[in-house]
Formats: structure tokens, C-alpha cells, sequence
């Protein structure tokens, strides 16, 4: 399908119309998605900031298998690949780990 300039049959239009209506829903929730992980980072933050004052360690990974058992049942539940959630989970808490050590060093707060 070319968006030339020449006139577009009904069912183009149609299918340029429902493409242009599915991108808004995706830009949608990808703004609510980085507002909700702006949110998840505030609350780790404060999490880091206890673990420094308390001398815990930066991970912990009992609570990360935890989690990542929950979140796989969570994502096969919503049909979403669990091998998709554990990948996007390990990359959030990684950063999570980052901002924990940085914290314990003082470079962040």
C-alpha cells in the first residue's frame, strides 16, 4: 500500500485508518508504561536508600526469584510470552541494582 497521491480505494483509507488508530492506542501505552516505571524507580529508590542506611545489599536475589515466578504466572495468565516477562524483568532490576550500589556509595540520593 503506497500513500502516493493518487486517490486510495475505500478499503485503503480504511486500513490507513484503523493503522493510524492502532498507533495512538500503542504511543498511549507507552506514555502510561513510562509513567508506571517512573512510579516502580521512585519506590525502588526509596527501597535503595533504606538498604544503605540499613547496610543490606544492593540485590536480593531470593525476592528476584520470587518475583520473576510471579511475573511469569502473571504473563501466561495475560498471554504475554513469560520468557518475555523474566528477560524485561532481569533488565529492570539490573538498573534497580545499579541505582542500589550507587546509593551505597553515595553518588545518588
Amino acid at each position: 500500500m503506497s500513500l502516493s497521491d493518487q486517490p486510495l480505494s475505500p478499503e485503503d483509507q480504511f486500513a490507513i485508518d484503523e493503522l493510524l488508530s492502532l498507533r495512538q492506542s500503542i504511543d498511549n501505552i507507552d506514555a502510561a508504561l513510562i509513567h508506571l516505571l517512573a512510579e516502580r524507580f521512585k519506590a525502588t529508590q526509596k527501597v535503595g536508600e533504606l538498604k544503605a542506611a540499613r547496610g543490606l545489599p544492593p540485590a536480593d536475589p531470593d525476592r528476584e526469584r520470587q518475583q520473576i515466578a510471579r511475573l511469569k504466572a502473571l504473563a501466561s495468565t495475560a498471554n504475554l510470552d513469560p520468557v518475555f516477562a523474566e528477560k524485561w524483568f532481569n533488565f529492570v532490576v539490573a538498573e534497580v541494582i545499579h541505582h542500589h550500589e550507587r546509593i551505597a556509595a553515595g553518588e545518588e540520593r
